[in-house]
């Protein structure tokens, strides 16, 4: 069994719900048959949308690179990081750390072309959606991206931030007002690209056609580490 390491904090309440996630989703009647995981979770770690949007701010790659070379030291065989903004410096990550770091937003692509799913809506970070990471990466898969306005954009920025980040309540109407502008543009299926968003498909009851990607990140760590659960094959909401 590949031990998993993870490179955390970014945000903390991330990193437990994916521990949360991993463990759920892992076929084991015992205890030792659960996944053996080393998690770093660092929360200092400066912010990845502040760099992306402006490379004069401080840049979270070398402490990402000491956190994964800890990792790695402590036995890791594989690198999971429950923040997808952060897969900006998939690459550099990687080289600098010589391990595999899973590409969640490469499995996400994989996933959906799976599901036979042609046009996605993306709820994400201004860094994630700025630098297109899922809209070149699944362009690449034959697969069109539909991104909010700036109105619900900043929408998206507010329940990260304001509601998730700081420990408050998620608002509601805010997270339907996006939903809708993007299935009204199209999108059959919406991501859920930011882990902190995850609290939205953990804490309320949502429509179909809703995809969580850290479950895919955690679906992903647990086929390579140890053993799935039959009924996380399906990940989309119905």
């Amino acid at each position: 069994m590949k031990k998993l390491g993870v490179i955390g904090g970014l945000g903390p309440m991330a990193t437990a719900y994916f521990m949360q996630l991993v463990i759920d989703m892992t076929r084991a009647e015992v205890d030792q048959q659960h996944i053996e995981m080393l998690i770093h979770s660092k929360p200092q770690i400066p912010d990845r949308t502040t760099y992306i949007l402006d490379h004069t701010k401080e840049s979270p790659l070398e402490p990402m690179i000491e956190v994964g070379l800890g990792l790695k030291n402590a036995g890791a065989d594989v690198i999971a990081i429950p923040c997808v903004t952060a897969h900006y410096f998939q690459n550099e990550l990687e080289k600098a750390i010589s391990l595999p770091v899973i590409h969640t937003i490469e499995e996400t692509a994989k996933y959906l072309k799976e599901e036979s799913i042609s046009r996605a809506g993306i709820m994400a970070t201004d860094g994630t959606v700025t630098s297109k990471l899922f809209q070149t990466t699944l362009s690449r898969y034959g697969i069109e991206t539909v991104i909010p306005d700036a109105a619900n954009q900043a929408k998206v920025m507010h329940i990260i931030y304001d509601n998730v980040k700081a420990g408050r309540p998620i608002d509601r109407s805010a997270v339907f007002e996006v939903q809708s502008f993007l299935k009204n543009a199209g999108a059959e299926v919406i991501l859920l690209g930011c882990t902190e968003l995850s609290m939205i498909k953990r804490d309320l009851k949502m429509a179909d056609g809703l995809l969580d990607v850290m479950e895919v990140l955690a679906r992903t760590a647990v086929r390579t580490c140890g053993e799935l659960k039959e009924s996380y094959q399906h990940l989309l909401t119905e």
